[in-house]
This record gives structure tokens, sequence and C-alpha cells, in this order.
């Protein structure tokens, strides 16, 4: 039947386009070259705070071969990162960042940690994440589909473990990256331009540190060319220059791994640091030892004495190390806050792990103390070579020598004492080290950070002969040319426009560094650092004169047990019985600030501290809005800012005529070229809103699992008896 219902209005002239709903946003991964998604489910919900949902983000969960990544229907989320990395996105995880991959289903009590080639008999009503750089991130699958839920968190679980290490996404990454860029390398262009670091891959970077260091009776020795001695060292070594290679291959077999002697350093008295491994075999140890002890004797101008020092014997091994850290983790990430501030204090003191990098100071400084004041050359000797040498040595080096508070410096000294030395990266990826130097916290946390990314090759290997192979390997397959630089096919992480802009690398700089050549004011008159022999002279030390003995003239002193100045009395007066090293010490604390000589670390209890920005920057709670160092550091970049365009502005002006027009704006392309990240403001400069500043700068915990509002969830249940990193004795159910 027709209808009977005429309408006499006139027709409404409507606009087309918005009588439909706005059509949904396509969620798509940004992919690196290479890069390929694996599996994806679309209605998940990222948490982002444990009080309440309201500000949960909700997206796609994808799992690439690269990364899992979070990609939010809402653009303008409120989890953003000050720290831009080109890259991950701010919702990214790399796989090898994962530590544990854990599902549950909340409705049926059900909880599993996943590991590769595992499967799952429930379907997972929650992913939770738990990540080697202490981030928890938690998703909610109970829109999703729970195939599609299920599928994803066996994608993540097994892409995160690979059986290879050929099968690491940088492998592919690189691979094309290469063949991509081939175009844009300029024929004839050194590949290593553009690295200031040196790799100490070539006998042309260790006599380059030889010449600095000024060690002439030490030569560069290719025993070790094609790893023919040991596996686990350089190809290139140096040693003294009166030890025959000879003697070095015969007397090598009895050294553990035939990690013979090896060179660090040498102080401008003569004196040089020296690592190696034991002697395994105790009827050689006498014949060796004169050998080595000989030749380190005869390299020292004043024929000085050879001190050996055991470190197994006398610091933490790396067990108890890895277990502290385990507790502190525990302590920062995963306990909650309802206990008091005494008690969360007493817990981290109980971890023992500020005891441990106390030791490492406190030995590192006894180790300055034969170098610098005895003028004696000094082994570090280790079971393998390959742990506490590394943090000592480095520790020893930083104290004494102000090249590697430089940024490159202090990257050299990580390539040379623990890439090309031999530390296990590939084993030991959860047992960070201690750590005056140009760099900021930032850029040591960044640094942290990198060795969770598979894209580059310094942390992803344990030895130089491993990662020869491989890369021979790789380069290979990808039909690299034969005798092509590694440097350029597989880059190190030296070179930071690879993951930051160049003004997020200004964030690395610490603007309180007064390097070589760096101007400072003196008495009214600008004046510079230069680096001389006198300035490694114990007679001058380094400490403001406002602190005396490690604390703050006119406040009451204590006794500082169990330091090396704790026989000292604050007013500095020779006290009775006085060992020399006290006097050393006692002399250097109370002398002028010489911040381009030697620097020794304060070792009383209180004056250590946990490292907020590394441990805590994940952490809601702990979080301080505008408040934590980063204020200080702004303020400071701003008047470094300031001081250098006016030192800039009088440069012009001195080398400007009398008829020339008036100065450039500072706004213009010196702006560009400015160090700090905080730039001071001028005049020319356009209004610009305050940036909100908090304690985790640049990071933000938005989107961490928040430990205080967990009590009613269905994750509480083993969040409270989880005591290890929820352990998969601890998770694992027969399901």
């Amino acid at each position: 039947m027709k209808p009977t219902f005429k309408s006499y209005l006139p027709p409404v002239q409507t606009d087309v386009k918005k009588t439909f709903e706005p059509p949904i946003k396509k969620l798509e991964p940004k992919l690196l070259q290479g890069e390929i998604v694996v599996n994806e489910v679309n209605f998940v919900r990222k948490c982002i705070s444990a009080e309440s949902s309201q500000d949960d983000l909700w997206g796609k969960l994808i799992c690439t071969n690269f990364k899992v990544s979070f990609i939010p229907q809402d653009a303008s989320s409120k989890q953003k990162s000050q720290l831009s990395h080109l890259l991950l996105g701010d919702h990214d995880i790399p796989l090898t960042c994962l530590e544990q991959v854990v599902t549950v289903n909340d409705t049926k009590g059900k909880k599993k940690v996943l590991g590769s080639n595992q499967k799952l008999k429930f379907n997972p009503t929650e992913l939770i994440l738990y990540c080697k750089d202490l981030r928890i991130i938690r998703f909610c699958f109970g829109e999703a589909g729970p195939e599609g839920a299920k599928k994803v968190c066996l994608a993540i679980a097994h892409y995160s473990h690979p059986a290879d290490l050929q099968l690491l996404f940088g492998f592919e990454y690189q691979g094309r990256r290469y063949h991509e860029s081939k175009g844009e390398r300029v024929n004839g262009s050194t590949p290593r331009e553009g690295l200031r670091t040196p790799i100490f891959d070539r006998p042309s970077d260790l006599d380059r540190e030889i010449k600095r260091t000024g060690a002439s009776e030490w030569r560069v020795c290719s025993i070790n060319e094609g790893f023919a001695i040991s596996q686990s060292l350089p190809e290139y070594i140096v040693v003294p220059v009166s030890l025959a290679d000879e003697d070095l291959k015969k007397y090598s077999v009895y050294f553990t791994d035939q990690r013979i002697p090896l060179w660090c350093w040498n102080h401008p008295n003569g004196s040089a640091l020296v690592r190696m491994a034991v002697i395994s075999d105790p009827l050689q140890q006498r014949r060796i030892d004169q050998k080595v002890f000989t030749a380190i004797t005869k390299s020292h101008p004043q024929r000085s004495e050879v001190l050996r020092l055991d470190l197994d014997k006398c610091l933490p091994n790396i067990q108890d190390i890895q277990s502290g850290f385990v507790k502190v983790r525990q302590i920062c990430v995963i306990d909650h806050f309802e206990e008091s501030d005494e008690r969360w204090f007493s817990s981290i003191e109980n971890s023992r792990w500020l005891e441990y990098v106390r030791a490492f100071l406190k030995h590192s400084a006894e180790i300055v103390y034969q170098l610098d004041g005895k003028n004696a050359s000094v082994i570090l000797q280790e079971e393998e070579d390959r742990d506490l040498n590394c943090v000592v040595s480095s520790l020893v080096q930083l104290m004494l020598d102000p090249h590697y508070r430089s940024l490159v410096g202090f990257q050299s000294l990580v390539q040379k004492e623990w890439v090309m030395a031999g530390h296990r990266f590939l084993d030991r990826y959860d047992e960070p080290v201690p750590g005056s130097v140009r760099v900021h916290e930032s850029y040591l946390t960044v640094l942290s950070d990198s060795m969770w990314i598979p894209l580059f090759s310094t942390f992803l290997f344990n030895s130089s002969k491993q990662q020869a192979k491989h890369l021979m390997d790789f380069a290979k397959n990808k039909a690299i040319p034969h005798g092509e630089d590694q440097v350029v096919y597989f880059p190190p992480v030296w070179d930071w426009s690879q993951q930051f802009s160049p003004k997020d690398q200004t964030l690395f700089n610490n603007p309180m560094y007064v390097g070589k050549g760096a101007a400072c004011v003196q008495n009214g008159e600008v004046k510079t650092f230069r680096r001389t022999k006198k300035a490694y002279s114990h007679t001058l030390r380094g400490m403001p004169a406002s602190l005396r003995n490690g604390t703050k003239v006119g406040e009451d002193t204590l006794t500082r047990r169990g330091s090396l100045l704790s026989e000292l009395r604050s007013d500095f007066s020779p006290v009775k019985d006085e060992s020399p090293s006290e006097r050393f010490f006692r002399d250097w604390f109370s002398r002028p600030t010489d911040q381009q000589g030697l620097l020794i670390p304060l070792l009383v209890p209180s004056h250590l501290g946990l490292w907020k920005l590394y441990f805590l920057r994940w952490v809601p709670e702990a979080c301080i809005p505008k408040g934590g160092p980063i204020t200080a550091y702004r303020k400071l970049s701003q008047l470094v800012d300031e001081i250098e365009i006016l030192q800039n502005r009088l440069r012009q002006y001195k080398g400007r005529g009398p008829g020339n027009g008036p100065l450039p704006s500072p706004s213009g392309p010196l702006s560009e070229q400015r160090r700090m990240y905080f730039k001071a403001s001028s005049p020319h400069d356009p209004p610009s809103p305050s940036d909100v500043l908090t304690s985790s700068f640049p990071f933000s915990p938005t989107g961490n699992l928040c430990r205080g509002g967990s009590h009613g969830t269905p994750i509480s249940k083993f969040l409270n008896g989880a005591r290890i990193w929820l352990s998969t004795e601890t998770l694992n159910d027969t399901v």
C-alpha cells in the first residue's frame, strides 16, 4: 500500500557530509625499514591509572618483528615523553626490552609467564609486560576478541625470545638501511669521519691513545689478530715495549681464557694501570709474575714498584651485585608505598646496593692513591677479567683523567674498557654498575636504555670475536662487499643522531662541566682551563671550598666510619699514626677546586644516593611536579646559555670596525648552535608557554603500573606475593 501521510513542508537542504558519522580512524603503526606486523588486536585498553579507568587509552595493540606498539585512538593522549625518540614512539617497547610477558585471566584466576613457543590454554583478559628498563605496562582485552588477544600475546612472547642472535631485528634493519643509503654516501669519503668516538678495533685508535697519555714505553701488539690467542680479547692490545711477542704467546696458555695483561691507561708520572685474568697454573705463577712485573717496571721512568690487586677478594662478586640490584628494583617498582619513609630507606639500605656502589668507589679511590700519590703501577686482577675489572678500571680513569669526563671521552672509555675488553653484554643484561663528568644523568639513562634496542652493535655481543663472526655472516647474507667497514653497515650506538634530534641531544650536556678550553670567570676575569701534566699532580685537589671532609663548613661533623678519612678530624690537622694514604686524601680535600685535575668521590654513606632518575622515573607516586633536580638543571642551563650568548656578542663586538652596522640578533643562526637544552629568553624571542617539568623529566611515568592502587584489582593477588620480580616459579600455574 502507498503511504497516506503527505508532508507539505519544504524539503530541508542538508549537508550530506554532516549526516554521516566521521569514519573510524585507521590505526597504522610507524614501521622502520624491514619491519613487519606479526600480529595485532583492536579494542585494547591501555591502563594509565590504577585508581580509575577514566584516563585509560583505547586503541590497537601490535606486535612487529621489532617492537610492541600501542596506537591510541585519541591522538592527543596524555602519555607524552619530552624526549622524542626517532626510532620508537611514546607507546613502543622494543621486544628485546621485555623481561617477562605475563598473561592473566581474572575471571578464572589464572596467570602464566609466557616463553617462546609456549601454549596458552586460557583466553587472556590482561597482558602485563615487565621491561628491563623497569617499566610495567598493562593492557586489558575486555572488549577485544579472545582469539585475537591470545594470538598477540603468544606473538609477543615468541618474538621477544629469538632462538638465534641473527634473528634480532637489527640485522634485517641494518641490511636494508645499508643498501638503501648507498646513494647517500659520497665516493671517497671516510666512513668514520662523522664518528668522533674511537672504536679501538684498529691499531691507529690505540696508537692515538698511547700518544695522548704519553705511554712511550708501551706498544700496540697484534698477536691476537684473527683471535689466535684469546677468544675474548680484542685483536689489538697494548703491552710493554720490553715484552716480546714470543713470551706473550708462550705465557698466554697459563691465563684464564688466555687473557694476558692488558694496558688500560698511563699517568703523566709514568705509572700504568693494567688489567688481567688470573694465572690458572700455580706452578707457573712466580715465573710469569716476574716476567710481567719486570716489563711493567721497565716501562716506568723511575722504575717504580708494581702493585697487584685481586678484586675477587676485596669486592662483592657479580652474584651479590645482581642480587642487590634485584632487591632495589623490587623496592622501587613492585612494593607498595604504604610503608613509611623510614621503612623505605631501611629497605634500600638492607638491599646492600649502595654499600656495593660505595665499595667500588672506595677501592677505586685507593688505586688512585697508588697511581697518583705513590707513582706506582697497578695491575687489576680478576678471575676472568670481564666484570669487576671493567668497573674499577673505568672509575679509576674517570677520577684521574679529565678527558674521560667529556662526552666523547666517556664514550671512548666505555668502548675501550667494556665493549672491546669483552664484557658479556649479551649475558649480563641486568647488572647495572656504579657510574664531575660532562654528561648529564639523562645521557646515562638513555645510554642504559640503548642496551635494549638491538639496532646497534655496541651492546649486542659478548666479545669482539663474537661480533666479528656475526657481522661477517651478516655481511655475506646481505651481499655487503667484502672489506666494507663494520661501522658503516652495523653502526655503534655512539652516533646519537640515529636516535635523537640535535635539540634533544643537548639534554645530555652538563651545564656545570668545565672542560678543556672551557671559559670561566675568576676574580672578574674570563680564564680558560688548559690540561697540563701539573693538573694531575696531587698538589692540586678538587673540592668546593664550602665543603670540608664531605660536610659543610660550620656544621658539626661526625666520625666517618669505614671511609678513607675515618681517622681524620674536621679541621684537617694531622692525627697520630696517620697513614700516607690518609695524608694524601686529607691534603686533597683541603685544597681548592681544580676541575681539570684529580677527582675523588665523597664516600660518607650519607653522600651516596639512589639513582632516582633511573630507578624511579616510571613510578607515578614518586614523580614530583615542578620539582626534582631538573628545576636546578633548567635554571643553570639558561644561565650558561645567556653567558655564552654574551660571550659571542662580545667577540663579535671586538671584531667589528667602527663603520659596521648593528650587532646581529642572538636569536638568528647563533640560536641553532647553542649547547643547552633550556635556552635563555631574550627580547627578540616570541613568548612561549612555560614548560611543565617533573622529577621524571625527560621521561613520563604516565601509563606505567601504579602500585599504590593495585589493591582490589585482579593483579593484586600475585603482585602482593611476588618477592623477586614476578619469578616464573611464583607465577606459572598448571593450566
